[in-house]
């Protein structure tokens, strides 16, 4: 039984930061493709930033002040978000697919935690 488990998120001011982080369960961080995802009301998700072994990727929304990586011996993955931006007010939500190389469309992840949300003002 695969479990994702996000946590970190919560309220901040804009310039803020906040480290989010993926818990995995039945499913091993190494060597699998993830992607962190938001969703702002009435908005689609979008994905922000994916992770395949040294390999990412950034929106362009968010390159250069969010940083995901992984810590293979915790089993998680995370998303460090530095200057956050009213604009970064939205659900997050962690996902995972098996896959041979980075994979930069969310629509294709099949394992997906609940979301954590998080609050710029």
């Amino acid at each position: 039984h695969v479990q994702l488990v996000e946590s970190g998120g919560g309220s901040v001011q804009t310039g803020g930061s906040l480290r989010l982080s993926c818990a995995a369960s039945g499913y091993t961080v190494a060597d699998n493709c993830w992607a962190w995802v938001r969703q702002a009301p009435g908005k689609d998700r979008e994905g922000v930033s994916y992770l395949y072994r040294d390999s990412t990727y950034y929106d362009d929304s968010v390159s250069g002040r969010f940083t995901i990586y992984q810590d293979i011996a915790k089993n998680t993955v995370y998303l460090r978000m530095n200057s956050l931006k009213p604009d970064d007010t939205a659900m997050y939500y962690c996902a995972a697919r098996a896959c041979g190389g980075l994979t930069l469309f969310h629509g294709l992840y099949n394992y997906w935690g609940q979301g954590t949300q998080v609050t710029v003002s």
